[in-house]
């Protein structure tokens, strides 16, 4: 009979509670993910936006804004919408951290390119070392029945 390695010694019922518990945890981040709102506002208080999953939900301009020149106004406003915009980037690291673990979190691969091609290629190799000994296996059964 043929032996199926550490295959034979998996905990089903482990494994089903673990995959239960990530299911829960992604479930929970789905719902948190629909309230995270990014929130700005400058220093005087003249401008203000609100930044979600969708990109800019609200843009406040104080009456007192409108005594800027346009370009004072235009630099406000962009400043204060990257940082509402950072402060959701921020919020949505925090929630994946804490649904997945820092060291497993998606968001950290944002800011780590290079780690992120690192573990593609590792996934890559992983894949074509599989592939190359299931077609291996493939090839010997081939030859056993005489195919």
């Amino acid at each position: 009979m043929q032996e199926f390695g550490d295959f034979a010694n998996i905990d089903i019922d482990k494994l089903l509670k673990t995959a239960d518990g990530q299911f829960a945890r992604i479930e929970e981040l789905q719902k948190t993910m629909t309230s995270v709102v990014g929130r700005a506002q400058d220093e005087d208080g003249l401008v203000s936006a609100e930044y979600a999953a969708e990109g800019l939900r609200e843009l406040e301009l104080h009456p007192k804004a409108m005594r800027l020149s346009s370009a004072e106004l235009a630099e406000k406003v962009k400043e204060v919408v990257r940082e509402a915009s950072d402060d959701l980037q921020k919020q949505v690291s925090e929630a994946m951290g804490e649904a997945f673990g820092e060291e497993e979190n998606p968001m950290r691969l944002i800011k780590d390119p290079d780690a992120a091609l690192d573990q593609v290629r590792s996934a890559e190799a992983a894949y074509n070392r599989t592939f190359e000994d299931v077609m291996g296996e493939l090839d010997r059964i081939r030859r056993r029945l005489d195919l």
